[in-house]
């Protein structure tokens, strides 16, 4: 960055200039209900790394964070409740961390101004910038997850996938058919058979779905699955002996909480990603010695670490980053939603940018432009150890299937712009 944001620190606290407002980052959070167990950890991430900033920098570029905080139990109209209640106090960007109601607030952010990031979910579609002006998804989308494990499969099986049998077990929602489409047509390309198994919220009961797998006997299952269904479905194929090295779910169905409950029969159960996992990053030491240790932490602070938390915590590093990107575009540390909407367009996370913020190889690099609102969709592959309790990296990010994927994007999109006679943007 050219401009020197410690000059922006200055101008902040000058008594000669007025005083600035916070920076407001609503998390519109569920520590309640179904999906409470993975709603948790991350709201505390996401808390916990814009308190550190505050408490070890003074805020960004001199200027105060502030995070309101709105539960809406993963309830799609409550989340709406809570996007208008709290799109008035100067919030900058929104994780609605619902596909459900990133749905719903896709044309209100839209029409408001306010962008809205949807870290590796939401309607995959609106990485096309060009379309959908205020909604982004970087660094991965739904649709590069399912190409992602695809593309997984294939380096497994020295890149032949012909005639092979894939189970999709999916979330019976919105969320859980967002990969359909994708599968569909990389079974056409690659040749493997797919099975798809829907799961009625929320998942308790799929008997009838794994004794459909045993009889079936898929070489592989992929699962979308979100809550309590991860448990469940960890657990069904442990009593059918389906080889859990086989058994690869999308991040949403990655998190300590899915697989601790089946205790050692969880053991090689795998999981896609778009970031690292574990706390061996240094990052972390500053947020126990500045959060933690203070007794500033937004829980018990023993989340740290853990793949929701990391993933919150993430969340709010790239949207802290792209305020730095804003603060440096528009020439002042006081930044609108606008202005914050470019920055996220300018955004370029290298491998020394992460680095330098205690991350490194925290993430896959990727940029954002008014086209592309996406990134550059890398994936990489966790594996559980139920011994160490831990998840491993087994695959680096790697690129998707982005032919596919480019021409998937561009059909929805188009069809999205012409049903709401929206205009190129860029």
């Amino acid at each position: 960055m050219t401009l020197k944001l410690t000059t922006l620190a200055l101008g902040a606290v000058m008594a000669a200039g007025p005083v600035m407002a916070d920076l407001v980052f609503p998390s519109l959070s569920y520590r309640t209900g179904p999906y409470a167990a993975g709603g948790i950890p991350f709201a505390d991430g996401y808390a916990d790394y814009f308190t550190l900033l505050n408490e070890r920098d003074g805020g960004i570029g001199g200027v105060p964070v502030r995070v309101i905080e709105c539960e809406t139990g993963y309830n799609t109209e409550k989340g709406v409740e809570c996007y208008e209640s709290t799109k008035g106090e100067g919030a900058l960007v929104y994780q609605p961390l619902s596909t459900g109601i990133t749905y719903q607030l896709i044309p209100k952010t839209t029409a408001d101004g306010i962008p809205m990031h949807t870290l590796g979910y939401g309607r995959t579609s609106a990485k096309n910038g060009n379309v959908f002006s205020h909604t982004f998804n970087y660094p991965a989308n739904y649709w590069d997850g399912a190409s992602g494990a695809v593309n997984y499969l294939l380096e497994e099986n020295e890149g032949n996938l012909d005639g092979k049998k894939i189970a999709l077990v999916y979330h019976n929602s919105a969320y859980g058919k967002e990969p359909i489409r994708t599968l569909e047509e990389l079974s056409k390309k690659h040749g493997f058979e797919l099975v798809l198994l829907p799961v009625d919220h929320p998942g308790q009961e799929q008997k009838s779905q794994w004794l459909q797998i045993r009889r079936d006997r898929p070489d592989y299952v992929v699962m979308w699955g979100w809550g309590v269904m991860n448990q469940v479905a960890i657990q069904e194929a442990a009593n059918i002996r389906f080889p859990m090295e086989n058994f690869i779910g999308i991040w949403w169905s990655g998190g300590e909480h899915d697989v601790l409950p089946a205790g050692a029969s969880s053991d090689g159960y795998k999981a896609l990603t778009f970031h690292n996992v574990g706390s061996d990053f240094p990052v972390f030491d500053d947020i126990q010695q500045y959060v933690v240790d203070t007794g500033k932490a937004a829980g018990a602070g023993d989340q740290i670490g853990n793949v929701l938390y990391n993933r919150g915590l993430y969340a709010a590093m790239l949207a802290a980053e792209a305020v730095k990107e804003a603060q440096e575009i528009h020439g002042t540390a006081d930044i609108t939603p606008a202005m914050m909407r470019d920055g996220m367009e300018a955004l370029d996370m290298t491998e020394e940018r992460m680095a330098s913020l205690g991350l490194p190889n925290f993430g896959p690099t990727f940029t954002s432009s008014c086209e592309n609102h996406g990134g550059d969709g890398m994936v990489g592959v966790v594996q559980w150890d139920a011994d160490s309790k831990t998840w491993s990296m087994i695959s680096d990010f790697a690129p998707t299937d982005q032919e596919v994927l480019g021409a998937l994007v561009e059909a929805d999109s188009k069809s999205y712009a012409e049903e709401n006679s929206i205009e190129p943007q860029c």
